[in-house]
């Protein structure tokens, strides 16, 4: 896997198909393969794919201390600089999509596109701080359950219903966190953009999840509101989107990429 070297961080990133770069940034708790690795060639078409993993996920390193928004921004340019010098279109899941629209704002000339799955705006709403509270408290005293809980919480019912007893204890089995989900836990608690988003000016899509708990659809609808011309989509999906509806978010997604003439609002 290559990695480029920034700002005391070595960052390792992935790199499929051809094209336009599509930057894909991973949200907290998991790595960009785990996130994406389904969905990388359903763009690699027509699209260079780039997918980094930031602080705290698959083999990126630091100097250790708390995760800042600006930190992982300049990783996600370094990946980005280190495959394509022009614009390129930039995806965003969770955190991640927080992330990205924090680099659209600072770095708006090396933005084509933006997408934002399931992101939000501020960090000071009484149940966001409980929810990521138990991240941080469940991943210190108990891994396995931290497993359980981001499972309940990032799938709707009916998608964990229909998996099945012998499904669901796949998933379970198969399911572990970032080594680094407590600092990517605590930048959930702290990550707000309420004092950038005015600054995104890239066409964006955001895509909310109606049946969210880990991020309540509420949020992703404010995050569309504070991006003038934005353009909203609201799925019937849990937080994990990326593996309940993948169909139909690529498809979604496609349509607003590859649109030569995309329209705001």
């Amino acid at each position: 896997m290559p990695s480029v070297r920034t700002a005391g961080s070595t960052v390792h990133y992935e790199v499929t198909g051809s094209g336009p770069g599509l930057v894909m940034v991973h949200g907290s708790g998991g790595d960009a393969r785990a996130n994406f690795g389904h969905l990388v060639d359903r763009f690699a078409d027509r699209r260079t794919v780039i997918t980094p993993d930031y602080s705290g996920s698959g083999e990126t390193t630091d100097g250790g201390g708390p995760l800042t928004l600006d930190q992982l921004v300049e990783q996600v340019v370094a990946a980005t600089d280190a495959v394509s010098g022009e614009p390129v279109d930039l995806l965003g899941f969770s955190l991640g999509a927080v992330v990205a629209a924090a680099l659209a704002a600072k770095h708006s000339e090396r933005v084509r596109r933006l997408v934002l799955l399931a992101g939000w705006v501020r960090h000071d709403d009484p149940r966001h701080q409980l929810h990521f509270d138990m991240w941080r408290r469940l991943g210190s005293t108990d891994p396995g359950l931290l497993v359980r809980f981001l499972t309940l919480s990032g799938f709707s019912p009916g998608y964990l219903s229909g998996l099945g007893h012998q499904g669901l204890a796949q998933l379970l089995a198969g399911s572990s966190p970032a080594p680094g989900v407590l600092r990517q836990a605590d930048l959930d608690l702290r990550a707000d953009i309420r004092d950038r988003t005015h600054l995104v000016t890239a066409p964006t899509l955001v895509v909310g999840n109606r049946q969210d708990q880990m991020v309540p659809v509420e949020h992703t609808r404010a995050l569309h509101e504070a991006i003038a011309g934005s353009r909203y989509v609201e799925l019937d999906s849990g937080h994990l989107v990326l593996f309940e509806r993948p169909d139909e978010l690529v498809g979604i997604v496609r349509e607003f990429l590859f649109d030569d003439a995309p329209e705001a609002g």
